[in-house]
């Protein structure tokens, strides 16, 4: 009798075992798997950015640079050269000016346009500015970076200990208007969009400055700074001790999250109509039916199952 049970008493042991390692391989396995497919489906954070467009950071050149053009003795002002900056001739006197368009993203942070190609900013001046090539209107294209060999040209906001107006980063694009008599007036209408992306630029509104031997004041924000057309003031007069006026026009990106465009949707669901039947059945393939099992566990449970009955089979015959 001993002899006969000896031989075989290991054996179930053995199958218990085998069962429940392999039982513990394929719970392990459909776990690692389903996670699998839930962390692929996990978006990232940085792709859901709250901003359409990264910043865009120039430093302002520093003495020395090419592009560096001076600085006040006593700190009031720092200019930097222009490309866009031009002399009346004939020189009628010594009223100066510019006209700038700053494009900030959903936070506030200067960008060159990159995320709205193929859209520009037009911005009409009255005839008195007609002898400048960029005005009479003054016409912006985005990406700055593609169109201009100084995106950039003016540090018109911010502050900093080590210069005398601005933080010391280019912020503004501009056309400068040098020798108009001191008695004209400068005009300028509203900001006008256009192009492909147009409708994910807002005008944020405009900041108007008359400088009386102070400068520019750089210590504002220019998203809060911002008024509507009609307060802002529409254009300035030259005077004698009041010379120089500037008017920024502040754009800000409003497409937050990659979120499509009212034309981009409509798009997407025409082209959606469009599209062959074979394509839909691809999708419809690849997704489960509402009513079909949580993928993974139609495996678990068929291994328990097989598992259940092998263990169940030899205790039968044991």
């Amino acid at each position: 009798m001993f002899g006969s049970r000896g031989p075989r008493s290991p054996f179930p042991n053995q199958w218990r075992k085998l069962l429940a390692l392999g039982l513990g391989l394929a719970v392990i396995g459909s776990l690692v798997a389903m996670g699998a497919g839930a962390s692929a489906g996990v978006v990232d954070p940085d792709s859901n950015s709250s901003v359409s467009e990264e910043e865009y950071v120039e430093p302002a050149p520093e003495p020395g640079d090419p592009y560096f053009e001076a600085a006040a003795n006593d700190g009031s002002w720092i200019s930097y050269e222009n490309p866009r900056d031009e002399y009346r001739n004939p020189y009628l006197g010594d009223g100066s000016g510019k006209v700038c368009v700053t494009l900030v993203n959903e936070n506030g942070n200067i960008v060159a346009g990159e995320s709205v190609p193929n859209t520009s900013v037009t911005i009409p001046t009255n005839n008195v500015t007609s002898w400048h090539s960029h005005a009479d209107p003054m016409t912006v294209q985005f990406p700055l970076t593609d169109h201009y060999d100084r995106p950039l040209d003016g540090d018109q906001f911010g502050t900093s200990p080590d210069i005398s107006q601005g933080d010391g980063y280019l912020d503004a694009h501009c056309i400068e208007l040098h020798g108009n008599p001191e008695d004209a007036t400068i005009e300028y209408g509203e900001a006008e969009i256009s192009g492909e992306h147009a409708d994910k630029i807002n005008v944020a509104g405009y900041i108007q400055q008359i400088p009386e031997g102070d400068g520019w004041d750089t210590d504002i924000d220019p998203v809060t700074a911002a008024e509507p057309y009609a307060e802002a003031g529409g254009g300035w007069t030259y005077q004698t001790d009041a010379s120089h006026g500037q008017v920024v026009a502040v754009l800000q990106l409003d497409a937050a999250d990659g979120e499509p465009s009212d034309s981009d949707s409509s798009n997407s669901s025409a082209s959606g109509a469009n599209e062959p039947n074979n394509a839909t059945n691809a999708t419809d393939e690849n997704e489960p039916d509402d009513d079909s099992p949580m993928p993974g566990f139609g495996a678990l449970a068929a291994l328990i199952a097989l598992s259940v009955a092998v263990l169940a089979r030899h205790r039968n015959r044991g």
